[in-house]
Parts: structure tokens; sequence; C-alpha cells
């Protein structure tokens, strides 16, 4: 099964496409978002936050609530369609929670390899350290992920990201 990673420009088309049932939603607060009607409402989860690494006065740092919700939300995924994850652009939050899910539903598979795949598959990519260190941690992956993500650097300057699909 496969992890579609796009922008909210491209999710409407990005569900479509795929065929897709279920979408990871990381986007700022009040950010419209316009759910595909393919797809039922209880299998969308919305997580507010901010592209922010550190605290921001008035703006949502990504927490580890949001991780919980992520990680429950992938986990319960039955993988008998695709699953879309976005963000605004589809560059760092939506990349960083693609990883984090790839990384929870294969726990054997290779942090660094996963890294340079999403790289090939979308020069653009720079997942978001904050929710990459927190699932490093919560996953267990003992600094791992973040050394896979510090590997590749940061991608392609862009206004929008290249979309991928990531095979599990």
């Amino acid at each position: 099964m496969q992890i579609n990673v796009c922008s909210l420009s491209r999710l409407e088309a990005t569900v479509v496409a795929t065929g897709a049932r279920q979408i990871l939603t990381l986007i700022n607060a009040g950010t419209k978002v316009v759910r595909p009607a393919s797809v039922a409402e209880d299998r969308h989860l919305f997580l507010s936050m901010n592209d922010i690494v550190e605290a921001a006065e008035g703006q949502i740092l990504p927490g580890e609530d949001h991780l919980s919700q992520l990680l429950a939300f992938v986990t319960a995924w039955d993988q008998k369609t695709p699953l879309v994850v976005h963000c605004y652009a589809g560059v760092s939050r939506s990349t960083a929670a693609a990883f984090t899910a790839a990384c929870a539903l294969n726990p054997g598979r290779d942090e660094h390899e996963l890294a340079r795949t999403i790289r090939l598959l979308s020069p653009t990519a720079t997942p978001n350290r904050r929710i990459v260190e927190l699932a490093d941690l919560r996953l267990g992956r003992q600094g791992r992920m973040l050394a896979a993500i510090d590997a590749i650097g940061r991608g392609e300057d862009c206004f929008e990201g290249v979309p991928f699909a990531l095979e599990l």
C-alpha cells in the first residue's frame, strides 16, 4: 500500500487519482480544507499546527498530542486504499507525517533508506524536524529518524512541493 503526499491545492485531484478513502491533514488553524466527498468525515484527521520547530507566540507548535493522534490514525488505517497526507505546500509537515507513518507501520525499515527514498521521489521534501523528533522519541528510533532527515538536508526551494507516493 502507499502513502500519497501532496499540497492542499492538489488534495482533491490526488484523492480522485489514487482512490484514497483516508486523509491526514496537518495545517494551520483556520485554513479552509474541503474534504473530498469520497472520503467519510470519520476517515479524515485534521491536525491543527503551524510549520514551526520552536514555540512562537500566536502559533501552534507540533506536540505530543498531535503525534498521538497521528499515530492512532495511521495505525488504524486498514491499508485497503491509499492514504493521502497533506499540508499547505506539501513540503514539510506532510513529508514528516509520511516519514513518521512509514516508520511506525514498518518498525524494521531503515530510516536512512526511507529518507533517501522520500528525497528521490520529491526533491522539495523537507520533513518538519519537530514532528520527526517527537516521532523518533516515541517510536524508540534512538535518533536515527533525525539523523536520516539531517542527512538528506533541506529540499529545493519551492512554492509547492513535488507530490509523491511512498510505497510501504
